[in-house]
């Protein structure tokens, strides 16, 4: 067997920065246990794996899942933003939208000049206990806590969010999925905001750049500085950058792509 196989480095304009992801264009679904094998092996905070959609996938082109290397997820950013790069730039490149059927619903990507645009859904946080433990997790306390599909947690520099070092086995002890670590962008960066994520549970103690983490931290900012439109980046060891939009119940976040690997996943056949 014989499976195609992308690594592209999502919000990011240049190699080895941004998130990279594993795609695996199909023309079916593989069994579960070998996606997740796969995914393992890549060790990469995402692999994805997509198929034709079918009557069942309410319109979409493509079903799209996502395996960290530990687990299947209900929704990644980045690497949906690389199937899309995958699709409009080696499968059908006169494409200029693509929809895809996943666990978090209809998904769709559209070209945006040298940039691909996600349209999530919005997510906003809400305010929950649990700070103490949160700031023992990380190792500085944070002004909030919100939570959404993941914690939030509020500091009030950029240069704190930076500097954090966090204790990862406590962190995965938490009763959240993952954290969230964001704070106000350096005065004069021009950047509203930034981030810093971090999900031992899923196996991936930081991730380098989070899609869907902007779920919740676009409604969040766009409410706290007032303007719909922002500017963000994860500043991870490999950083990215992030154009964000408000939408109501929906988001869009949009960055841009680069393939640095492209090869074929050999296995025996049954």
């Amino acid at each position: 067997m014989r499976i195609p196989l992308y690594q592209v480095d999502a919000f990011t304009d240049r190699p080895f920065g941004g998130n990279p992801a594993a795609l695996c264009p199909l023309e079916r679904w593989l069994e579960d246990e070998l996606m997740q094998a796969i995914a393992a092996e890549n060790n990469l905070a995402e692999t994805a794996f997509f198929v034709p959609a079918g009557a069942q996938d309410g319109g979409a082109d493509y079903a799209l899942r996502w395996f960290t290397p530990a687990l299947e997820v209900d929704l990644c950013g980045h690497a949906t933003l690389a199937a899309a790069h995958v699709i409009f730039t080696r499968l059908e490149p006169a494409r200029t939208q693509v929809a895809f059927a996943t666990r978090s619903g209809r998904l769709e990507v559209a070209r945006d000049g040298d940039r691909l645009a996600l349209d999530f859904p919005s997510e906003p946080p809400e305010p929950c206990d649990g700070l103490e433990a949160v700031a023992a997790a990380l190792g500085a306390r944070p002004k909030e806590l919100l939570k959404s599909r993941y914690g939030l947690a509020r500091f009030g520099s950029e240069a704190k969010v930076a500097a954090l070092k966090p204790d990862f086995a406590r962190v995965k002890a938490l009763d959240l999925f993952a954290v969230i670590a964001t704070a106000p962008g350096a005065p004069g960066s021009g950047v509203d905001f930034v981030s810093r994520f971090f999900a031992p549970k899923a196996g991936i103690d930081e991730d380098p750049v989070t899609g869907s983490s902007h779920c919740a931290l676009i409604p969040y900012w766009s409410k706290r500085l007032g303007k719909p439109k922002l500017f963000a980046r994860q500043i991870s060891p490999r950083g990215g950058a992030l154009w964000c939009e408000d939408r109501g119940g929906r988001v869009a976040i949009a960055g841009q792509c680069v393939e640095v690997i492209e090869g074929t996943i050999s296995l025996p056949d049954k």
